[in-house]
């Protein structure tokens, strides 16, 4: 299938995820994006009105390629609080390779560029309801930990997967995926469930 058959907003959202993984951290502007879209910068602000929505759509448009809602099926209907969180730091584990060139460069934009802090921003806040998520049902279980309040220990567990200490463990002290895995399973349950 040729570019021209795409329909131009897929055209566009996937240039912006192949320019922000190819960029290591430099901002993407929208006069790239047209011309990897091989649109106008006219045709592009028809689709997107600002860069803060298409950074926002491109980043959505990774979880619909993906198919997140399948992958986080499994654990929205465990049958207990421990099998949701154990499911939840499994799907969001195995999740974060696939997103992560998107969410390194969003990162690295964040502290200059309002509009990438405002996409990731909302990754964030996307993650953080799957942890608050797992949370409630620990609480619903009576199984959540006594030594914190859900808000706490929704930071907790959104802070122990973040993408960073993903990416510190996986690609800087060289840990397996499956070891990734089964040592985030195991830290968050010794952190969150009640003993």
């Amino acid at each position: 299938m040729s570019s021209q058959n795409i329909p131009t907003r897929d055209r566009i959202l996937k240039s912006t995820w192949q320019l922000l993984e190819a960029g290591n951290g430099s901002a993407v502007r929208m006069s790239d994006i047209a011309k990897a879209a091989k649109i106008s910068r006219q045709a592009l602000y028809l689709h997107f009105p600002n860069r803060a929505d298409l950074l926002t759509a491109t980043t959505r448009y990774l979880d619909e390629v993906h198919d997140i809602d399948a992958k986080l099926a499994k654990s929205r209907s465990a049958a207990s609080g421990t099998q949701r969180l154990e499911i939840w730091v499994e799907t969001w584990g195995n999740y974060i390779p696939t997103i992560f060139g998107v969410a390194k460069a969003l990162m690295a934009m964040q502290e200059t560029d309002e509009e990438a802090a405002a996409a990731w921003n909302d990754r964030i806040c996307a993650i953080r309801d799957g942890c608050e998520k797992a949370v409630q049902a620990l609480k619903a279980d009576g199984a959540l930990t006594d030594s914190m309040s859900e808000e706490e220990a929704t930071d907790m567990l959104l802070t122990i997967l973040s993408v960073r200490n993903w990416e510190q463990l996986r690609i800087d002290c060289n840990w397996t995926q499956a070891r990734y895995i089964d040592m985030m399973q195991q830290l968050t349950a010794k952190a969150l469930v009640k003993s």
